[in-house]
C-alpha cells in the first residue's frame, strides 16, 4: 500500500470522529441554549404543563411521581395512633404519603378533610390549602394573607385545583428559585441563624422545599376586613424562635399556651407534629455538612449534553448510586442492608412510645372517670403532651432518621421516659381511687382502637362520599370554566383511599 493512501486513511479515521465530536458539541450547545432561555410564562401560573412546554425534561420527570400511588393505612399498621390522636382528625384517616402527583387529591379524599356541603361547613380552616398547590401563592397574592388563611377549607375547593408544581419554586421571569410563602421567610428571620436575606443558592434548594416540609401551627390573628368587620386569621407560623430542635419547639408552644386539641380521652392539651423533616435535617449530619433537599431527592441527570435536576421527588434510596453513593462507601446492597437494621432499630423504639403513650391516655381517662381533680391530673398530663409531641417530631417527618438518625433516636428515648413518668404518675391517682390493678381495653387493631376511643368511622366515610359525588364535582366544573383547571393533573389518576 503506498505511504499516500496509508496516510490519507488514517487522517481519514481521525477526522470523522472529530466531526462527529463538533457536531454533538453543537447539538448540546443548542440544548443547553434552550434550557437557559428565559421562557415568557405569566405570574403565577399554576398549570405546570404550561412550564413543561420550556423545560419538558424537569416535567416528564415530575409526571413520573404518579407512580409512587400505592395507599398504606398507617392506622391499619399501627393502631396505637387512633388511641394517641382520639378527638384529632388524624384519628380518623392518615395515610403514607404518596408522590407530589397526588398531593392535592389525597388532600381532598381524607377523611381529615371532611365532608363539607358548602363553602363555610367542613371541620378544617383554609390553611390546610397551603402546601398542596402553587394556586395558593397566586390566591394569596390577590386576596392578601389574612384574607386567604381566614373561613373553611371549602371556601377555596374551585381555585386550589393543581398540585405542587413549577410556580412553587420558580420564578416565572429568571427561573431562579424562589420563595413563595412568605410565612417562611419571617421563620427564618425570627430563629435568626441565617436570616432569608443572607440564604445562597445551595440555601435556596434546600428552602423551596422548606415551605412546606417543615413544623409549623395554625396562629390565630385578628384583622378587620374591608367592611370594617373584625375577622380572625389561621395563618401558618413556624414556631423556631427558640431553635430548631424537639425541646427548643416544645419551650415555644408552652410558652404560649399553644394547644392544638384536647385529647378526647385524657384531656390532654395536645400538641401534633406535622412534617419538621427541615428541623431533624438541620440538627442531622447531613445539615450541618451543607447538604440540601435536592442533592438527595432531586440529583442532577444528564442525557447527553444536558445535565438537569431529576424533579421525580422521592426517597433517595430509589436511586442509590446518584445519591447516597456520592458520599457513602459500599455496595448498594450492602447499603441497603445497613439502612434496614438502623429503621428496625427505631421502628422497635417508636412502637415502644405508642404503646406507652396510648396507654397513658387511656389511664388518664379512668382516672377522670373515677373523679381525679385538675390539680391530681396536671402533672401527669404535660407529661403525656411533651412525651407525645418528642415521640411526634421523631417521626412525622417520615425520612428524619434518615436526615438525623442520633437525635431521632435521642428524642424518640425521651418520649418513651415522658410517657413512663405520666403511667407511674396516674398509677398512684389511680391506686388513691382503688383501682391500681386497671388495665387498658385492647386497642391492638384499628377497629378495636375506634371503638375504645368511640370514632364514627361509617357516618365520617358516608360524609366525604357524599362530598366527592357533590360539591367536590362542582368544584372541577367552576375550575374549568375559569380556565384553572388543568386536566394533565388527573391524567390516568385512578381513585384511591383508604376506606374504599
Amino acid at each position: 500500500m503506498k505511504k499516500s493512501t496509508v496516510i490519507t486513511i488514517i487522517s481519514v479515521l481521525i477526522m470523522v470522529p472529530l466531526f462527529l465530536l463538533v457536531v454533538s458539541i453543537k447539538e448540546n450547545k443548542a440544548d443547553q441554549q434552550a434550557i437557559n432561555a428565559v421562557p415568557e410564562i405569566k405570574k403565577f401560573e399554576s398549570k405546570s404543563a404550561e412550564w413543561g412546554k420550556y423545560y419538558p425534561r424537569q416535567y416528564d420527570s415530575y409526571m413520573k411521581t404518579k407512580k409512587s400511588d400505592k395507599i398504606t393505612d398507617v392506622l391499619k399498621d399501627e393502631p396505637a395512633l387512633v388511641v394517641m390522636w382520639a378527638g384529632y382528625g388524624f384519628a380518623k384517616d392518615y395515610n403514607a404519603p404518596r408522590g407530589h402527583f397526588y398531593i392535592l387529591e389525597d388532600n381532598i379524599n381524607t377523611l381529615r378533610t371532611g365532608g363539607p356541603v358548602d363553602s363555610k361547613t367542613g371541620p378544617m380552616p383554609t390553611a390546610c390549602w397551603t402546601c398542596k398547590s402553587p394556586d395558593v401563592p397566586r390566591l394569596i397574592d390577590q386576596m392578601g394573607e389574612n384574607d386567604f388563611f381566614t373561613g373553611k377549607w371549602a371556601r377555596h375547593g374551585s381555585e386550589i385545583v393543581n398540585p405542587v408544581g413549577c410556580a412553587d419554586c420558580h420564578d416565572n421571569k429568571t427561573m431562579k428559585l424562589t420563595v413563595t410563602r412568605d410565612y417562611l421567610k419571617r421563620g427564618l428571620d425570627a430563629e435568626g441563624s441565617k436570616p432569608f436575606a443572607e440564604a445562597s443558592h445551595q440555601d435556596m434548594r434546600t428552602l423551596v422545599c422548606v415551605q412546606c416540609h417543615s413544623e409549623y401551627y395554625f396562629k390565630a390573628t385578628k384583622w378587620t376586613d374591608p367592611s370594617g368587620k373584625e375577622q380572625t386569621a389561621k395563618v401558618v407560623t413556624f414556631p423556631w424562635d427558640n431553635g430548631l430542635a424537639a425541646e427548643d419547639i416544645e419551650k415555644y408552644y408552652d410558652e404560649r399556651g399553644f394547644v392544638d386539641w384536647k385529647h378526647k380521652l385524657s384531656k390532654t392539651p395536645m400538641l401534633k407534629a406535622q412534617h419538621p423533616g427541615y428541623e431533624t435535617f438541620m440538627t442531622g449530619v447531613h445539615g450541618k455538612n451543607g447538604l440540601a433537599c435536592a442533592d438527595c431527592h432531586m440529583p442532577y441527570v444528564r442525557e447527553g449534553g444536558v445535565k438537569y435536576s431529576n424533579h421525580k421527588v422521592g426517597s433517595p434510596l430509589e436511586d442509590i448510586a446518584n445519591t447516597c453513593l456520592n458520599c457513602h462507601g459500599g455496595t448498594e446492597q450492602e447499603f441497603k442492608d445497613n439502612i434496614a437494621r438502623k429503621l428496625e432499630r427505631k421502628t422497635e423504639l417508636s412502637r415502644l412510645a405508642m404503646d406507652v403513650l396510648a396507654k397513658a391516655h387511656l389511664e388518664a381517662a379512668k382516672a377522670w372517670e373515677l373523679g381525679a381533680s385538675e390539680d391530681e391530673m396536671k402533672p401527669a398530663l404535660l407529661d403525656i403532651r411533651h412525651g407525645q409531641w418528642r415521640w411526634d417530631y421523631s417521626i412525622a417527618a417520615h425520612g428524619s432518621f434518615f436526615h438525623a438518625p442520633e437525635e431521632t433516636l435521642r428524642v424518640l428515648g425521651s418520649a418513651i421516659n415522658k410517657g413512663q413518668d405520666a403511667r407511674l404518675k396516674l398509677r398512684i391517682i389511680l391506686a388513691k381511687h382503688d383501682a391500681v390493678d386497671y388495665e387498658a381495653p385492647d386497642f391492638s387493631t384499628k377497629e378495636k382502637a375506634q371503638v375504645v376511643t368511640g370514632l364514627p368511622y361509617g357516618k365520617l366515610v358516608d360524609e366525604k362520599k357524599a362530598f366527592l359525588g357533590g360539591l367536590r364535582e362542582e368544584w372541577i366544573k367552576e375550575a374549568t370554566e375559569k380556565g384553572l383547571y388543568d386536566p394533565k393533573t388527573r391524567e390516568g389518576m385512578e381513585f384511591k383511599a383508604s376506606y374504599n
